[in-house]
């Protein structure tokens, strides 16, 4: 809602040093109002009656929110009813009751694909607090979310690139910078904020972070990305542990103060050629055992410290560039 955006700005900036660096399209303000009680839901967007109650209770609350936090800027109720309502209408034909929709849907046989978004190091519970978004990014949620039984999730795909990358404030152990990080932003082919086009912070591949994900989401299978942006480089590195207070830390820590205070402990491999498009895509089309042997070796690495299969490998932004195994 437009009170959202507005007190997402106001908050980033009183918050000053514990600003989360956060792309302030009020998510979350919103997600303030949904564990506070007075959210809108979209059973309430298409009814009228039901909205324009809530607006009149809200509203008044927001604007002296507003005014508390510094802000200048009015919120009319009722030209933000006018404008809702109007969406409500619109939106009303592809409303249901997802549960249930799912709910028929497995009992006749059906696959159901999830896709989740954002990462879980972004994940209100299980990220990098409070350098996170709002809402759980973790496999688990899915059936939260969607309203189906936990036990449906049978098989939990993990999707990481070779290297690691971030948008937003935070401490990152493996951070890069210079040439290197350079290569990895630009070969990367996108490696810019999908809401904001901030440039990605990046950085050698964190096994720390990564061993995290595979425990939390219950990972099954992995696939990896973006193997081809780490050609031409001579050496990589790979992010085995954390050094913190003379020892080495091997779960990624709750405390901001300890990973801000952590150095990594990285295990060197040698690089592989940068090829042109084509000839990755040729590569992809014969299979994992066609790629160089340095990067099999680095994603044998990789499955032997997560315990978990590469089932899914990638070296273009193609579908022609991605293999199975």
């Amino acid at each position: 809602m437009p009170y959202h955006k507005i007190l997402d700005g106001l908050e980033e900036k009183l918050k000053g040093d514990m600003g989360a660096g956060t792309t302030l399209r009020g998510i979350g303000p919103a997600f303030e109002d949904k564990v506070g009680r007075f959210g809108i839901r979209m059973c309430d967007l298409i009814d009228p009656d039901v909205l324009s109650a809530k607006l009149r209770a809200i509203v008044p609350i927001k604007q002296r929110l507003i005014e508390a936090y510094g802000g200048s800027e009015r919120i009319d109720a009722d030209a933000v009813f006018g404008e809702h309502e109007a969406y409500g209408k619109r939106l009303a034909p592809f409303v249901t009751d997802t549960s249930a929709w799912l709910d028929a849907a497995l009992k006749r046989g059906k696959r159901i694909l999830f896709e989740g978004a954002q990462g879980t190091h972004l994940c209100i519970d299980h990220g990098v607090y409070p350098y996170g978004t709002s809402s759980d990014c973790v496999a688990g949620a899915a059936a939260v979310g969607a309203g189906i039984g936990p036990h449906y999730l049978t098989d939990i795909l993990g999707v990481a690139k070779a290297f690691t990358s971030r948008v937003g404030s935070g401490p990152f152990p493996t951070e890069l910078e210079g040439p290197i990080a350079e290569h990895l932003r630009e070969r990367g082919g996108g490696e810019y904020g999908t809401t904001t086009r901030r440039p990605r912070r990046v950085g050698w591949l964190d096994l720390v972070m990564l061993r995290m994900a595979v425990r939390v989401n219950g990972l099954t299978r992995l696939a990896v990305t973006k193997l081809d942006v780490l050609g031409g480089l001579d050496r990589i590195r790979v992010c085995t542990g954390y050094r913190h207070d003379g020892g080495v830390v091997k779960e990624f820590p709750a405390s901001m103060r300890i990973l801000s205070e952590s150095g990594p402990v990285y295990r060197e491999f040698k690089g592989w050629p940068d090829l042109p498009e084509d000839e990755w895509i040729g590569i992809a089309s014969r299979g994992r055992r066609a790629l160089p042997e340095t990067t099999q070796r680095y994603v044998a690495f990789i499955e032997s410290q997560l315990k978990v299969p590469a089932r899914i490998l990638s070296v273009g932004r193609s579908r022609a560039a991605t293999m199975g195994r």
